[in-house]
């Protein structure tokens, strides 16, 4: 076999691979599980975990506390509504990390996200630009 052949013969294996990685992709889907992570900080946070490029969970949510309703001492809340306006997505030191866990689809936590009006409808965004032309 001639060097050439090899080549050629690489090149159709990988793009068959290719080919086999994007066909399974649009039929199954890549679902991105959720996870419970807890940071030596106390804070514990629930989301999709992603490994590439860095390290991070999107689709972020974290418990409050509430003082005042004693029956519901505990809230779960969406990360991206905090009072302060950040991005739906939190980028981790694994040096804080204390703890992280995958939860199962019949989780109470993950049962409570899925159902979760936030979680339902995510209201369309608006560029920079749309924002200014329907305040004046």
């Amino acid at each position: 076999m001639s060097k050439l052949n090899k080549i050629l013969l690489a090149v159709v294996v990988i793009l068959l691979l290719a080919l086999a990685v994007v066909i399974y992709w649009q039929k199954v889907g890549f679902k991105k599980s959720y996870w419970a992570v807890y940071l030596n900080t106390g804070d514990l946070y629930f989301g999709e975990l992603n490994r590439f490029p860095k390290l991070s969970l999107s689709n972020v949510w974290l418990i409050q506390r509430n003082p005042a309703d004693s029956q519901n001492p505990l809230s779960l809340a969406k990360f991206e509504q905090a009072f302060w306006g950040p991005e739906d997505k939190i980028y981790l030191n694994e040096k804080n990390i204390v703890w992280k866990a995958k939860l199962k689809e019949n989780s109470q936590i993950l049962q409570s996200i899925k159902s979760s009006p936030a979680a339902q409808a995510q209201p369309p965004q608006q560029s920079p630009q749309q924002a200014t032309t329907t305040q004046q």
